[in-house]
C-alpha cells in the first residue's frame, strides 16, 4: 500500500521541525566551542537562508492548495509562522554573535588579510595612520572593486553621548568610551567592539573618529575639521547610495543636534543617561504650550465667545430670530474620531515613578497649534506594558479623562490641517521627588487626502515618531528605522517593533451632529459632553445678544454659570460630577419636558448650582492638580460624598438648586467672592 501523501502545510511543519533541531544543534556546538567560528557562522547564514525560504513558502500557502481538508488551518498557519519568526530571530542574533571583525552583508565580504590589519592597528596611533590608511584603501577599492573605501579603514571611535541599548543585539555605551567599529553599514547602526570585547550595534550619530573626546571649552576650528572629516567619511559610505538613501543618512549624521545635545544637559538628558527613560524620549511639546502660554490652548478659552473683527459684535455667536435657539454653524471641518490603542511604546526603566499615560491631541497643520490641547488619558495593564488602551468598558458613565471618543470643529483652510497626537507620560523621580512631563513620541493624521476630499471613515494605523512635531532634522534615537533589511523575518519583526497608535475615523448620528453645530468654530473635546456644553452655548447666547441691553454694553453680567463653567473643561472630574446629576434630572423628566428648551435650560441652571457651583467653593475639595493619584482619589470621595448630601437634601425639601444649601450649616461654603457671580464678557472674550 503506498504511503499516504502529505499535505503542503504539513511538508512545511516538517521542515520547520527539522530547522529547529539544526538550530538548537548549532547553539549547543557554539556554547561548547565544538568547532570553528567560521564554520558556525557559515552553519548559521545557511540556516538563516532556509528559514527565510521556508518563511515566504508559507506565506504563499492557502487553503485551497492542500490535498484534503484541514481543520483551523489558519490557526495551524500562523502557529507555524510564529515559530519560524523565533527561529529566525534566534538565528539572527547568533549571527551576530558569530560575526568575523569586518564582515558585512551591505557592502560583501572583506578579506582575512584586512581583518588582520585591523586587529593589529595601534591604537595610540590610528589618526597618523588613518589618511594612510585611506588612501591604500582608495587604491585597493580602485584595483579589485570589492568593497567601499571606508570597510577597509582602521575604525577606532570615540562615544559623544551616552546610549542606552533599547533593543537586543544593541550595544550600551558611556561618553568617553573608545570603540572598534567593526561593520559599516548604510543605515546609520555600525557594529562595534568595546574595550571589554562585548559587541553590538550603536548609532553613528554618537561616534567620532579618534581615540579622545574633546573638552566642552574646544576651539571652533576643531569643531569645524571634526565636521569636514565627518563629512568626508560620509560621502566615502554613501557612494552608491541612491537619492532617498543620501536623504536618510544626512538625516541621521546632523552634527548640530548632536552638539547641541552635548551642551544643553537637563533632566531628561539626565534620566536618559542613568536607562531611566528611552532615549527617544523629549520633553513634551503639548504640555509645554499648557504650562506656559496660561489660557491660551484651554478648553476653557475656546469655549468662550469670540468677537468678531471690529469687536463690536461675535463672530461665531448668532441666535435665530424664529427660533430664539443658537444658530447652526458649519465649519469647513468638522470629524468624530475614537482613540482604540498605542502599540509598541517603549516604557521607563526604574528610578521613576508613572504617574499617567495619556494622549494630547490638538488641531495642527505643520507648523502651528489650531485648537484647544486636549488630553485622554490611557488605561494601563502590567502584562502588557507596551500597549495603551482607551475608553475601557466599565458600569456607569466613563470618566470623561478616559473617553477616547472624541471630536474636532475647525474652520482653518490650511490644506495640511490634521490631528496631532503627542503621547506623553508623567513621571515622579524616586530619589528627587521631580515631576516632569515627557513625549514618547508623536502622530499625525492629515484630514484629507493629496486631492483635498476628506479622508474615508476607516481605521488608521499610525506611526509613532519621535522627537517633536517641530524638530524636522531631529536625531531619531529609540526606535531608528534600521535600512531595509534583507531578510523577510527581519522587515516582520521590524515592523512588528514600531510603535503604533490606531484611530478610526467615524460618522455621526443626526443629533449629534446637530448639537456640534452649535458649539463654537474651533474645539476639541471628547463627545460624551457634547449636550452639555450646548447647552451653555444656548445660555450664553441668551445672555449675551438678548439680555444686554444694547450690543455695545460690555458691564458686568450677573451669572454664576457662565463665570465658572469653563472651568469644567480644565477639571474633568467635575465635568463628570454635572454628567452625572444632569443625567439623573433627566431620568425624572417626561418626553414633553425634554423637548422644550426653556424649561431644559431652567432646569440646567438648578442642576449646575446645586452640584457643581457648591462643589467649586466647597472648602473640602482640593485644588485641581494633574497627574496626583492621591489627590484625584481625594476629590473623587469629596464630589460624590457631596452629590450624595445634596442630592439627600433635595429629596427633604422637594428643590434643587435653592438657597437654602447654602446657608445649611451641614455644608460648609468658602467666604463669598464676587467674581464667583461676575461674567466679564471683555476679560473672557476672544
Amino acid at each position: 500500500m503506498p504511503p499516504k501523501r502529505k499535505g503542503r502545510l504539513q511538508l512545511v511543519q516538517k521542515e520547520v521541525d527539522e530547522i529547529t533541531k539544526q538550530v538548537d544543534s548549532l547553539v549547543k556546538d557554539v556554547q561548547s566551542q565544538d568547532g570553528s567560528t567560521e564554520e558556525a557562522f557559515r552553519r548559521c547564514q545557511e540556516l538563516q537562508i532556509s528559514a527565510e525560504k521556508t518563511l515566504r513558502t508559507l506565506n504563499k500557502l492557502t487553503k485551497a492548495d492542500e490535498l484534503a481538508p484541514v481543520g483551523n488551518y489558519d490557526q495551524r498557519k500562523q502557529e507555524e509562522e510564529r515559530r519560524l519568526l523565533k527561529i529566525l530571530e534566534r538565528v539572527n542574533t547568533l549571527s551576530l554573535e558569530l560575526s568575523p571583525p569586518g564582515s558585512s552583508t551591505a557592502a560583501g565580504n572583506v578579506s582575512k588579510e584586512d581583518s588582520e590589519e585591523k586587529d593589529n592597528d595601534d591604537e595610540d596611533e590610528v589618526d597618523e595612520d588613518s589618511s594612510d590608511d585611506e588612501a591604500d584603501g582608495a587604491d585597493e577599492d580602485e584595483k579589485q572593486a570589492v568593497k567601499p573605501p571606508s570597510q577597509s579603514d582602521p575604525h577606532i571611535y570615540t562615544v559623544l553621548s551616552d546610549f542606552k541599548g533599547e533593543q537586543e543585539g544593541d550595544l550600551s555605551v558611556q561618553r568617553g568610551d573608545v570603540l572598534r567599529i567593526i561593520r559599516k553599514t548604510i543605515d546609520g547602526w555600525w557594529l562595534a567592539q568595546d574595550a571589554k570585547g562585548n559587541r553590538g550595534v550603536v548609532p553613528k550619530t554618537y561616534l567620532k573618529i579618534g581615540s579622545g573626546v574633546d573638552d566642552d571649552d574646544e576651539d571652533e576650528d576643531d569643531d569645524d575639521d571634526n565636521e569636514e572629516e565627518s563629512e568626508e567619511e560620509e560621502e566615502q559610505i554613501g557612494k552608491e547610495l541612491t537619492d532617498d538613501e543620501e536623504k536618510q543618512s544626512s538625516l541621521h549624521s546632523n552634527w548640530s543636534t548632536v552638539r547641541k545635545s552635548l551642551t544643553e544637559i537637563d533632566a531628561t538628558d539626565v534620566l536618559s543617561a542613568m536607562g531611566a527613560i528611552p532615549s527617544g524620549f523629549r520633553p513634551s511639546s503639548l504640555n509645554k504650550l499648557l504650562m506656559e502660554e496660561g489660557i491660551t490652548y484651554r478648553g476653557s478659552h475656546y469655549i468662550q465667545p469670540e468677537l468678531s473683527q471690529s469687536q463690536l459684535s461675535f463672530s461665531d455667536l448668532f441666535l435665530d430670530p424664529d427660533t430664539g435657539r443658537v444658530r447652526a454653524r458649519q465649519v469647513r471641518t468638522c470629524v468624530c474620531f475614537s482613540l482604540w490603542s498605542c502599540r509598541m511604546i517603549p516604557t521607563p526603566g526604574v528610578g521613576v515613578q508613572v504617574l499617567s499615560r495619556h494622549i494630547r491631541l490638538c488641531a495642527f497643520d505643520g507648523t502651528q497649534v489650531l485648537s484647544n490641547i486636549h488630553t485622554v488619558r490611557a488605561t494601563y495593564n502590567s502584562k502588557t506594558p507596551k500597549t495603551w488602551s482607551f475608553s475601557p468598558r466599565m458600569a456607569g458613565i466613563l470618566p470623561a479623562l478616559l473617553d477616547g471618543d472624541c471630536y474636532l470643529r475647525c474652520n482653518s483652510a490650511s490644506p495640511d490641517l490634521g490631528i496631532l497626537f503627542e503621547l506623553g507620560v508623567t513621571f515622579i523621580r524616586n530619589s528627587t521627588g521631580e515631576r516632569g512631563d515627557l513625549s514618547c513620541g508623536w502622530s499625525f493624521l492629515k484630514l484629507t487626502d493629496d486631492t483635498g476630499n476628506p479622508l474615508p471613515k476607516r481605521t488608521y494605523e499610525l506611526p509613532v515618531n519621535d522627537g517633536t512635531p517641530y524638530e524636522k532634522d531631529v536625531v531619531v534615537e529609540a526606535s531608528v528605522t534600521r535600512g531595509s533589511p534583507a531578510g523577510v523575518f527581519q522587515q516582520i519583526l521590524q515592523a512588528r517593533r514600531q510603535p503604533r497608535i490606531i484611530i478610526k475615523l467615524k460618522s455621526s448620528n443626526s443629533r449629534t451632529r446637530t448639537q456640534l453645530s452649535l458649539l463654537p468654530d474651533t474645539l476639541l473635546h471628547c463627545q460624551s459632553c457634547i449636550h452639555l456644553l450646548a447647552l451653555h452655548r444656548q445660555l450664553l447666547a441668551d445672555t449675551l445678544l438678548m439680555d444686554r441691553p444694547t450690543m455695545q454694553n460690555a458691564d458686568l453680567i450677573c451669572s454664576p454659570v457662565l463665570s465658572t463653567f469653563p472651568m469644567l473643561l480644565d477639571q474633568p472630574d467635575l465635568m463628570d460630577a454635572l454628567r452625572s446629576a444632569w443625567l439623573d434630572a433627566e431620568t425624572n423628566m417626561s418626553r414633553a419636558q425634554r423637548r422644550d428648551l426653556s424649561y431644559l435650560k431652567q432646569e440646567f441652571v438648578k442642576v449646575y448650582m446645586s452640584s457643581v457651583y457648591f462643589l467649586l467653593h466647597s472648602p473640602s475639595l482640593p485644588c485641581h492638580r494633574w497627574a496626583d493619584p492621591p489627590l484625584e482619589e481625594q476629590r473623587a470621595r469629596v464630589i460624590y460624598a457631596t452629590l450624595d448630601a445634596l442630592k439627600r437634601t433635595q429629596h427633604t425639601t422637594g428643590q434643587s438648586g435653592g438657597p437654602e444649601v447654602f446657608v445649611d450649616p451641614m455644608h460648609q461654603h468658602l467666604a463669598f467672592d464676587i467674581t464667583e457671580l461676575t461674567f466679564d464678557l471683555l476679560r473672557v472674550s476672544r
